[in-house]
């Protein structure tokens, strides 16, 4: 159910994989994405059960309307109503409020600047790299007190560079807005590695990587991935921030 977590100076960092839920095939089992086609309660159920897993109130994780752009919201709390905004970046200074991220290929960014207490998580596929999504949310950040040689960065499970296979015309279009993110599939194609180019703005922004997921969500079965089933469902990346700033690096 919950394939990775971090938990450093009082900032926790999770990333789910598909196992652990209630979804039934193409979605098995715990699809977290509300808009892919799957049972609404199926999709409550599986988001109830991840949050509790990771010691959360499922109704103090903030979701989005994720809309592949590059504009950040800022939380205090979960969204009243049905309305979630189109956005494709969270910052809160709000402890223990989860920001979580949708994906089944595209890159999760997960950030936290413990001392000054600010999180942030952005949704990074190839168009919001090009229109500078991690840029934005570093901007977020920053703007509310946080440094970026303290920013803890990690990136979740994505499609790997040498699996996403593009077109000539738009691996040129992407390298020339992020260089970092030219590449070339294991079959010899042109090919767009979005996570790279993720940590070259994360680099640019004076923030490093912490650690970079080795999931390719294309090659692995116990992921979610867009391009190789196309019917399927949604993993989630969760950052938040604990009551203890001070507590043990682990």
């Amino acid at each position: 159910m919950i394939g990775q977590q971090h938990h450093v100076s009082g900032a926790h960092f999770a990333f789910t994989d598909r196992w652990g839920g209630v979804s039934a095939a193409p979605y098995e089992q715990l699809n977290l994405g509300g808009a892919v086609g799957d049972d609404p309660a199926a999709v409550r159920t599986n988001r109830e059960r991840a949050a509790r897993a990771l010691g959360l109130d499922p109704a103090a994780v903030v979701w989005m309307n994720q809309v592949h752009g590059r504009d950040v919201a800022v939380v205090d709390g979960p969204w009243t109503g049905d309305a979630i905004p189109s956005v494709d970046a969270l910052v809160t200074t709000r402890r223990g409020l989860a920001l979580a991220v949708l994906t089944a290929d595209c890159t999760p960014v997960l950030l936290a600047d413990p001392v000054a207490g600010v999180a942030g998580a952005a949704h990074a596929g190839r168009p919001g790299l090009v229109a500078g999504v991690v840029p934005a949310v570093l901007a977020a950040m920053t703007e509310l007190g946080a440094q970026p040689s303290r920013i803890l960065a990690y990136t979740g499970p994505a499609v790997c560079g040498r699996c996403y296979e593009v077109p000539e015309a738009m691996r040129a279009e992407v390298a020339a807005a992020v260089p970092e993110s030219r590449s070339t599939t294991s079959w010899g194609t042109p090919a767009v590695d979005v996570t790279a180019g993720v940590r070259a703005q994360l680099a640019a922004g004076g923030v490093p990587l912490r650690e970079q997921s080795a999931v390719c969500t294309r090659e692995s079965a116990d992921h979610y991935s867009y391009r190789r089933d196309r019917t399927t469902g949604r993993l989630a990346s969760y950052v938040w921030l604990g009551d203890a700033p001070g507590e043990a690096l682990l």
